[in-house]
């Protein structure tokens, strides 16, 4: 999306924008990186838009070439970052930390190539409201159902609050009843209100534990909070049954800032996942059916050397969070065993 539209724009609106299309088109990605840093760190900024992961390591190496301990120190201008694709909370901490001014907004945009779908509307909510006239007619499938024979797509009127939901659209620019892979809950419903809570592919529910992305974010930014920790990116599987061993969810988390006790971080993690999540909760009650959660510490650039492995450097591509398989998660732990690409 970002490349149709920079491809797109009008001549002058490149000259109140930086970096440059040339750079912003470019594809290779640590050359790009590295290109963007040296011609943004000079100019004039007072607002910028990205998926929080990828837009923080932009900014710390901005940080890092200026030798600047706040973002203020190179752009002292900036107003408001707009941001999208992952959720937010695992890094809200890290970037008050380089934008130390209360007065510094936050925005959340929820687009995608297929649509423009909801915007954050309010400065004392992170709900977002839903776009009805932006040529997209949504219907909605209960995640209960989701991918089962009962499987049924219902209306917009027919939706219930704080029920999670997978999003089907038809568009004006051609599309019909597309999956787009998103979920969300209504936290309104006059006005249509919604937060995204993750991904059809992106849950675990091995157990009956329904455990989805909005949980597991919200979770790690409250044990991070609790043990004044930073992480990098993280990704969850399970642990199967076998014989008498009961399952559990196998973590394996980078941080930027490590806690000083992982067995603490782990129980608060695991405290704060039974909080959110009444399912994982009750599966978790004495041990009945999961264990406690187990964590892998990652080797620093864990995460970026897997991405870089797999050709998918850039901010379009998001580490999976959540999966119902350990393929990902054996993928990384061969990676870090091995500690090479």
């Amino acid at each position: 999306l970002s490349a149709i539209l920079i491809d797109n724009l009008p001549f002058w609106a490149e000259f109140s924008s930086t970096p440059s299309n040339k750079t912003s088109l470019m594809s290779e990605w640590e050359t790009k990186i590295l290109a963007i840093v040296n011609e943004t760190k000079v100019e004039n900024v007072t607002s910028f838009a990205g998926v929080p992961s990828w837009m923080l390591v932009l900014l710390n190496k901005i940080l890092d070439e200026t030798q600047s301990k706040s973002l203020f120190e190179v752009w002292p201008n900036l107003e408001v970052y707009f941001h999208g694709g992952v959720s937010f909370d695992p890094y809200r901490e890290q970037y008050k930390k380089i934008l130390p001014n209360s007065d510094f907004k936050y925005y959340e945009i929820y687009n995608a190539s297929e649509g423009f779908f909801a915007i954050q509307d309010l400065n004392n909510s992170n709900d977002l409201l839903l776009m009805l006239d932006y040529g997209i007619f949504y219907e909605f499938i209960p995640m209960d159902v989701f991918g089962t024979n009962n499987e049924k797509a219902i209306r917009l009127s027919d939706v219930q609050l704080n029920k999670n939901y997978a999003i089907v659209i038809t568009t004006n620019s051609g599309l019909w009843r597309y999956l787009i892979g998103d979920t969300v809950r209504f936290t309104s419903i006059n006005p249509y209100r919604i937060r995204v809570t993750g991904r059809t592919k992106h849950h675990i529910n091995v157990f009956g534990e329904e455990l989805m992305v909005e949980n597991t974010d919200m979770a790690i930014a409250k044990a991070c909070h609790f043990t004044q920790t930073e992480v990098v990116d993280y990704t969850v599987a399970p642990v199967f049954m076998e014989g008498k061993e009961k399952g559990a969810h196998e973590w394996i988390i980078e941080f930027r800032k490590d806690p000083e006790n992982i067995d603490a971080f782990t129980k608060i993690l695991d405290d704060n996942i039974q909080m959110l999540n009444s399912d994982y909760e009750a599966k978790r009650y004495n041990n009945m059916t999961l264990n406690s959660l187990s964590i892998n510490v990652a080797r620093k650039n864990l995460f970026y050397d897997w991405l870089k492995k797999e050709d998918k450097l850039g901010g379009q591509h998001k580490i999976p969070r959540l999966s119902n398989s350990r393929d990902y998660l054996e993928q990384l732990l061969s990676l870090q065993n091995n500690n090479q690409i």
